[in-house]
């Protein structure tokens, strides 16, 4: 099997100019740092957004489009970012591989470890994966919302060695890029009071969504770098640049990892103070008469999040029965089974 991958995270605007076409010139430039990596026997994944983009500019479609003009633009232009990754990539002898992923399959535990077993024989054969969220059939339910979300669950589902965020910007900054003073924030630690920009015009991220994201990532143990493309040679050869996100040491099982990241959460279930204490500090289950209250419906099967009675978020689970059956707290119903809990 191939070692643990990098993963790199291209918006938008970096892919496509203001006319509606392809950055040629960026992509060259990330496919040779690519090819070097993948050279030394490091493999890449490349989330890569763009596909709406160029679809747009290509079909003539204006402001304000519908979902599906966005849908139809996003097919119109998938097929145009993929090929021109392939000529990227294809110059350097690299196969570039489409995958196209909606938050279901991040959802469903059967289908992760697939997505997960599909891109590691990618990276044995010594292609490129490039993924991007499928717009084109993707709805708000199933949505990521973003690439940079896409990017995290999926440096977390590989075990990434690193995750590189990619910006106009050279990385977080402590006010609007061009301000008077604006500087880079080098850790990940110090950016609760770096002032934001807006997402681009084609884009639907920004670096709030680039600073999530990358919290995310980390706290699955994953090395996190927000910064631009011109520092990618500086980034895969370990050099410092851009802001940095130190990884959390959780040492947690790809189950709970999925679980905590990865599953979807359809309600929320309330408890008392002594199923709270269970649940965090004894490694119990969740039993229906620790219930105090049940936000949302939810089945066998389906995320639950678990929260104490001042709305702090403590556990995720899978539950095991449906809310209906928790509406009267009976006594020795198991609504979540410990194995598959994780506290928060």
């Amino acid at each position: 099997m191939a070692a643990a991958p990098i993963v790199v995270k291209l918006g938008s605007a970096l892919i496509a100019d203001s006319g509606g076409e392809p950055r040629r010139d960026v992509l060259a430039a990330a496919a040779a740092e690519i090819a070097v990596s993948v050279a030394a026997g490091k493999p890449v994944c490349v989330v890569s957004s763009g596909a709406i983009a160029l679809g747009r500019a290509a079909a003539g479609i204006g402001s304000s489009p519908a979902l599906p003009q966005l849908q139809a633009a996003s097919a119109l232009g998938q097929a145009t970012l993929q090929a021109a990754w392939g000529e990227a990539l294809g110059g350097h002898g690299l196969a570039a591989a489409q995958v196209l992923l909606t938050a279901a399959e991040i959802a469903d535990r059967s289908a992760y470890l697939n997505v997960r077993a599909a891109l590691r024989a990618l990276f044995d054969l010594g292609a490129v994966p490039v993924l991007n969220e499928n717009d084109a059939t993707a709805t708000d339910e199933i949505s990521f919302g973003d690439n940079d979300l896409l990017a995290a669950q999926v440096a977390v589902l590989l075990g990434a060695e690193r995750l590189f965020l990619l910006t106009a910007a050279p990385g977080v900054m402590t006010d609007v890029p061009g301000s008077p003073g604006a500087r880079v924030v080098e850790s990940g630690a110090d950016v609760a009071g770096a002032r934001l920009g807006r997402p681009t015009a084609s884009g639907r991220g920004g670096m709030e969504s680039k600073i999530r994201a990358a919290e995310l990532a980390a706290g699955g143990g994953v090395p996190v770098w927000i910064a631009s493309p011109d520092d990618l040679a500086d980034l895969f050869a370990g050099r410092p640049a851009g802001t940095s996100f130190a990884p959390a040491d959780r040492g947690e099982s790809a189950f709970k990892l999925w679980l905590r990241h990865g599953k979807r959460m359809v309600a929320t279930v309330t408890v008392d103070d002594g199923a709270a204490r269970a649940i965090t500090a004894g490694n119990a289950s969740l039993l229906a008469v620790g219930i105090s209250g049940v936000a949302g419906v939810f089945r066998p099967g389906d995320g639950v999040e678990i929260a104490d009675g001042a709305g702090h978020a403590l556990a995720r689970g899978i539950a095991g029965v449906d809310s209906a059956a928790v509406a009267s707290r009976p006594t020795g119903v198991e609504v979540v089974h410990r194995d598959r809990l994780v506290v928060l």
